[in-house]
């Protein structure tokens, strides 16, 4: 995994992650990586176009060189929507293959890098769909990493940006997927902490919340994009949790016919065929 996490290096002893990212300051007090690509990179000379180089790196699947890209171009202008969105991306996907059950401050400082990349971009359009995108998916990817009441903190945010991008890009299949997962993990907390959180802690989002909702939006997720196979996993995920096993195996078996497209792919055809195991028996 140490491998995987290359892409933003260490912080030095006091320095936090915001320190290294060109032209970005930590401010005051310092959500699956899947997303689709926007648009085709730029056209002209990569060796002279950062971005076109990062993007270039991101879709031959190596992310840490598509951040140093991106950060290479935030170092000529901090405020570049595209950069720090697909800085934020590369965090995100860089941080994404340490799995959240694992304790591990580097995975949470990109995370937390990618956070900042994100704010950055939406203060820099806030029309832009994929800013958008990235904030809600680095505020859910951090939030997987937190404690329940930082988690109940951080959901009204996240559900919003991801609402935000679908409106400005109604067939964005990564804040689908998004809001999908934001659905499901609150349901996966148990009723009682969902009860605190709606009654005593501030978070009558909660109450949006459904099975209904989580499996409506992944499966507009895959509608929109049907070879993302992370749309698929985490589908297969919350039919799991419903107890619809052979839902839940379908879409396990879809993940195995798809070709590996993205950085954590082979990762996730892993988890499928794992989880595929375990419920083989289950009707």
């Amino acid at each position: 995994m140490a491998a995987a996490l290359a892409g933003l290096a260490p912080a030095a002893p006091g320095q936090t992650a915001a320190a290294q990212m060109p032209g970005l300051a930590a401010p005051a007090s310092a959500i699956p990586a899947q997303t689709r690509t926007a648009r085709p990179a730029p056209l002209g000379d990569s060796a002279s176009d950062p971005i076109a180089r990062g993007i270039a790196a991101f879709g031959a699947r190596e992310p840490a060189a598509a951040l140093a890209a991106f950060q290479d171009a935030l170092a000529r202008d901090s405020t570049s929507y595209e950069a720090n969105w697909r800085a934020a991306l590369a965090c995100i996907t860089l941080g994404a293959a340490t799995p959240d059950r694992v304790e591990s401050p580097a995975r949470d400082s990109l995370y937390h890098s990618a956070e900042l990349y994100a704010r950055r971009a939406v203060r820099a359009d806030s029309m832009g769909a994929e800013g958008q995108f990235v904030l809600a998916n680095a505020l859910g990817r951090t939030a997987l990493t937190r404690s329940r009441d930082e988690r109940i903190r951080l959901a009204a945010e996240i559900r919003s940006a991801a609402l935000r991008a679908i409106a400005l890009d109604p067939r964005h299949d990564g804040a689908y997927h998004v809001l999908g997962l934001w659905n499901a993990e609150i349901m996966r907390l148990s009723g009682f902490s969902r009860f605190l959180a709606r009654h005593l802690m501030g978070g009558g989002i909660f109450g949006q919340a459904s099975w209904d909702g989580a499996i409506d939006n992944m499966r507009r997720a895959v509608e929109l994009d049907s070879t993302r196979i992370v749309h698929h996993l985490d589908l297969a995920k919350i039919y799991v949790d419903r107890k619809r096993w052979g839902d839940a195996r379908a879409e396990l078996d879809t993940v195995t016919t798809l070709p590996v497209r993205d950085y954590l792919d082979p990762q996730y055809k892993g988890e499928a065929a794992a989880l595929r195991g375990r419920i083989s028996g289950r009707r």
